[in-house]
């Protein structure tokens, strides 16, 4: 969700009663637990025109509630902004996904000469072609976003938001224009922006994922800074465009992942020509050459020992984590706990937080799952429950998710280490396997780089508490076993299951060697 998002509009006579009364009384009630003042402009306010805070503000609307969409775009340190919906929309899943797009379609083009598919040798892609395209279905979406709001009556505000009061936020547009307004209730969905390294140079001359999806110039020889899924699908689509790239990783890959799977997609990225500099930061970057790209001197230190290295690239992308978007608007003001750390917001099963009347949702939660889907969800049953008198809360257990690397990764419930922890090695099965999709047989690629597993809990009939898959459509693959993870699907009830012959998925119905027995798990034939 987009962060620095704010609330704005015009401010009602009731809050100007109220504001006169002084500000001895506004202290006495910092608590939040007094509405002041008594009568508001709005009976929610969602600070945040994302995912999370649209789902919620049109959920809202359903029920005739007056409700406002705060939502502001801090542009980046080099300047880059966008519409409305948020990240995943504008600088996260929609244009991260259309440009592995890009990525596959080149490595369709190679296979297809193998089934007969003839055209000139050379092949070129074009990077302004394509994030022209991207950028043109992007601003489709985000005039829908406006269009749904305003069809919805819900109000929308492009101002920077912040707490100045109990109940009362104050909205700052681009033109620095301030305007105060009241609500019963607010739900915070700022979501989070990239993290910059805090060294000499990086704000200067570096990129993050906000800037990348409409770089304006192809960006060259890239060096991506860090091992995160972003890092690592971003690393993943330039190369597969045709670019040189190189991941400069400090400890492992993809933290909170199976470490397995994240070793084996490392494995096949550098195999695909991806260079890796592992345990290593960078602690400068220089500007040789001004450009489109220019080109840029990176020095970087070891962890593990004093060694110095340099290195020259044209761009230079960040990508070493998100920080949550809560200390600049007003939280203090309102009595909202933040962990001091992180930012996050720690909020009870009901995404309230410690201050009765304002509610979170998204990636600013704290111990939550930081996922588009997660955020919907969790904003519509939150409005359900206020609005509605339904009862059911988000539930954070089993959700899915898929990392866009050029092998794609798909994975429900707990990684093998976190299972391991959690019931003990003696009382888990693990069954795994690799498999060849039959679309790689013909162009002879990639055999025995695909894999499955799923991790069971013996003490409970063999349940499926984890479920990992490495190769094409692991998205596709992973939401239908999400599902049946659901319902409490046994290993059992996997082997009752006829597959469908010949996709990749069936190879969870025929699941037979384990991990504790070291058998061979390469597969030959179909």
């Amino acid at each position: 969700m987009g962060c620095g998002t704010c609330p704005c509009g015009h401010s009602g006579a009731g809050f100007w009663e109220a504001h006169k009364e002084g500000s001895l009384r506004k202290q006495r009630e910092m608590n939040g637990h007094t509405a002041v003042p008594h009568s508001y402009d709005y009976d929610l306010i969602v600070i945040g025109g994302g995912s999370g805070g649209l789902a919620a503000a049109k959920e809202a609307a359903k029920y005739e509630k007056k409700v406002m969409v705060l939502d502001f775009v801090t542009p980046t340190p080099l300047g880059t902004s966008w519409g409305l919906g948020g990240t995943c929309v504008n600088v996260g899943c929609i244009p991260k996904k259309l440009m592995h797009q890009a990525a596959l379609l080149g490595q369709a083009l190679q296979d297809s000469r193998k089934f007969g598919w003839q055209f000139p040798e050379e092949v070129k892609h074009n990077w302004m072609t394509m994030t022209e395209s991207v950028q043109n279905y992007i601003g489709s979406l985000n005039w829908g976003y406006r269009v749904a709001l305003r069809e919805k009556k819900v109000t929308y505000e492009n101002a920077y938001g912040e707490f100045v009061g109990p109940h009362t936020v104050k909205a700052t547009n681009k033109r620095g224009v301030e305007k105060l307004y009241t609500a019963e209730r607010f739900l915070i969905a700022t979501g989070e922006r990239p993290r910059y390294l805090g060294i000499p140079g990086d704000k200067e001359y570096c990129i993050s994922s906000d800037d990348l999806f409409s770089l304006p110039y192809c960006p060259g020889k890239t060096l991506v800074v860090g091992a995160s899924y972003v890092a690592l699908e971003c690393a993943g689509f330039l190369a597969g465009v045709g670019l040189d790239v190189t991941i400069m990783v400090r400890s492992i890959l993809l933290r909170g992942f199976d470490q397995d799977i994240a070793n084996k997609i490392g494995e096949y990225m550098e195999e695909h020509g991806i260079n890796f500099i592992r345990e290593f930061v960078p602690i400068k970057v220089e500007q040789i050459k001004e450009g489109t790209p220019g080109i840029l001197k990176v020095t970087s230190k070891s962890t593990k020992g004093n060694e110095i290295i340099e290195g020259e690239y044209n761009t230079v992308l960040l990508a070493i984590g998100r920080d949550a978007c809560t200390r600049k608007i007003g939280l203090d003001k309102v009595g909202v706990i933040i962990n001091e750390k992180t930012g996050k917001i720690p909020v009870n099963d009901k995404e309230q937080t410690n201050v009765p009347y304002i509610y979170a949702i998204g990636d600013i939660l704290q111990d939550k799952l930081e996922l588009t889907p997660v955020a919907i969800q969790a904003g519509r049953l939150l409005v359900r429950r206020l609005y509605a008198g339904a009862t059911t809360k988000c539930d954070y257990v089993n959700v899915p998710t898929t990392v866009f690397t050029p092998l794609e990764y798909g994975a429900c419930g707990y990684s093998e280490e976190a299972a391991v922890e959690k019931f003990g090695e003696e009382n888990i099965e693990v069954y795994h396997s690799h498999f060849w999709p039959l679309e790689w047989t013909v162009p002879s690629r990639d055999n025995n780089k695909c894999y499955a597993k799923i991790i069971c809990n013996i003490q409970d009939s063999e349940r499926v508490i984890g479920f990992h898959v490495l190769g094409p459509n692991a998205g596709e693959v992973t939401q239908g076993f999400a599902a049946a993870m659901k319902c409490g699907i046994t290993k059992e009830q996997l082997d009752s299951t006829i597959g469908i012959h010949p996709v990749c998925a069936e190879i969870f119905t025929t699941l037979t060697v384990t991990k504790r027995s070291g058998e061979n798990t390469l597969l030959s034939g179909c």
